[in-house]
């Protein structure tokens, strides 16, 4: 199993929090990172998830692929509700295909933490940034980790 870790663009501060929107910026930057992630994702198998919040969907439609809404992905998230959502498990048997999950800080960062380093502190990943975990048996392989500064 393929997941991807993908955290919302750059977007506008203000009340309400579900509601903000991506700035200029980030509808470029999350333009180009969805277009590096489509070149590379495999011709089928993939499901898409997005947390509620505006700004993760809209840079989940960067992406040009439809997707599913659900409320594990949320602001205020916790890292184990975002994996299992994911339906990777703890275990070595983790289906097949690629999951890409849409979400927010700091779940997303504490989730890479917990699949590559086995700890529960938050890493950092950059507004617009992705994480590509890939599991073979046991382990856990980062195959790229890419934010939009690099693209540009």
């Amino acid at each position: 199993m393929d997941l991807i870790l993908w955290r919302h663009a750059q977007a506008e501060d203000g009340p309400p929090d579900l509601e903000r929107r991506l700035t200029a910026r980030g509808r470029e930057d999350a333009k180009r990172v969805g277009a590096w992630l489509r070149e590379r994702l495999p011709s089928a198998g993939v499901r898409v998830l997005s947390s509620p919040a505006v700004r993760a969907r809209q840079t989940a439609d960067a992406l040009g692929l439809r997707y599913d809404v659900i409320g594990a992905l949320a602001p205020g998230a916790m890292a184990a509700e975002a994996i299992a959502a994911s339906g990777w498990r703890d275990e070595a048997d983790g289906g097949d295909g690629t999951v890409i999950l849409v979400g927010h800080n700091p779940w997303i960062g504490e989730a890479v933490a917990r699949l590559v380093g086995g700890c529960d502190d938050g890493w950092a990943v950059r507004k617009g940034g992705a994480w590509w975990l890939s599991r073979r048996d046991e382990d856990v392989l980062v195959r790229a980790v890419v934010s939009p500064e690099l693209l540009r």
